[in-house]
């Protein structure tokens, strides 16, 4: 598996840039989140900073790369992701949580990965029952020290891809 480091402060509300490096410590990603206009952001902090949920990561050369955004509506909780390099849009969604174990899925349409969600452990990217990605935060020191894993068997090899989907989905939440 290839790795990937980041570092991220304990605030979930922190919208200066991550920088995400790979085995040889360089700089392969940029995330950060972001808001539309500082009136969503000011509305966001009465909200938890848990409402206007959105992450961009750009890739090594500084280009949008990947886009991630908690969407609400009526009632329903999911959450739209765009490769902006390839236009390909992905669902990012719960299922099962109205039994109390909600498991989340994400689709382009073609593909299915499902996430499983752990607090302090591996969450896994599973593809046909197989893990393809695996990501850990672990609490050191007032910020969180972040590891992802990808394998190279995986369908997607996205750094991006799976920078915001887990920094969205699994660091911030629903």
């Amino acid at each position: 598996m290839k790795t990937y480091t980041y570092t991220h402060p304990q605030s979930i509300e922190y919208t200066g840039d991550i920088r995400i490096f790979d085995e040889s410590n360089q700089v392969v990603a940029i995330a950060r989140r972001t808001y539309d206009h500082i009136i969503k952001k000011k509305l966001d902090r009465f909200l938890d900073f848990r409402y206007f949920l959105k992450y961009e990561v750009n890739n090594s050369e500084g280009k949008k790369a990947f886009l991630v955004k908690k969407k609400i509506r009526r009632g329903r909780l999911w959450f739209e992701g765009l490769d902006v390099i390839s236009n390909k849009k992905y669902m990012i969604t719960y299922e099962n949580w109205r039994i109390g174990i909600p498991e989340l899925y994400i689709t382009d349409g073609q593909i299915k990965l499902q996430l499983n969600k752990e607090f302090e452990e591996w969450s896994e990217f599973l593809y046909e029952d197989q893990v393809i990605a695996r990501w850990k935060a672990s609490f050191v020191e007032e910020q969180f020290d972040i590891i992802l894993q990808i394998d190279e068997k995986s369908p997607i090899q996205s750094v991006e891809f799976f920078v915001g989907i887990s920094q969205a989905t699994l660091f911030v939440g629903a």
